[in-house]
């Protein structure tokens, strides 16, 4: 089997070149977007930290882009950095999330943006199971609500 390398372009001629069922396709959701709070937040080059922001679900697209990427190529690590900025759609006053964005985002937030990425995209809610080390209550808690500890 021989092996083909794709840009996006290719990608988006071999869609369109694909044959097309007569149904008549269903007209898209709208996009489901979730909102979060940051544990540290991105400080921006005026010192600004924006803590709040929003993620929408990903497509299939937002999967396969990352795989042609070179960066990710080189260093599949970055993998999560090039998809986060894809499925991130703002982040405090920013609406223009891109990598470099991603980049220069405190470990910790990144760390909390994958768990958050997962759970929206493989459960579809933001929620989770806990339980309380004092007293073995089970409950739930929102990740995208208040910062823990908070009420």
């Amino acid at each position: 089997m021989r092996r083909r390398t794709l840009s996006m372009a290719d990608l988006d001629d071999l869609a369109q070149a694909a044959p097309r069922s007569s149904a008549k396709p269903a007209a898209a959701p709208a996009a489901a977007e979730f909102e979060f709070e940051l544990p540290r937040g991105y400080v921006d080059d005026n010192g600004t930290v924006h803590r709040h922001g929003r993620m929408r679900l990903a497509t299939a697209r937002d999967e396969l882009r990352p795989q042609i990427d070179i960066r990710v190529k080189e260093n599949p690590a970055y993998l999560g950095v090039v998809l986060l900025s894809l499925v991130v759609t703002r982040l405090g006053t920013i609406t223009d999330v891109n990598v470099g964005l991603i980049e220069h985002m405190y470990a910790t937030d990144i760390a909390f943006l994958q768990d958050f990425y997962r759970r929206i995209n493989s459960e579809g809610h933001s929620r989770a199971g806990v339980t309380c080390p004092s007293c073995g209550s089970a409950f739930e808690v929102d990740l995208a609500g208040s910062r823990l500890g908070e009420s």
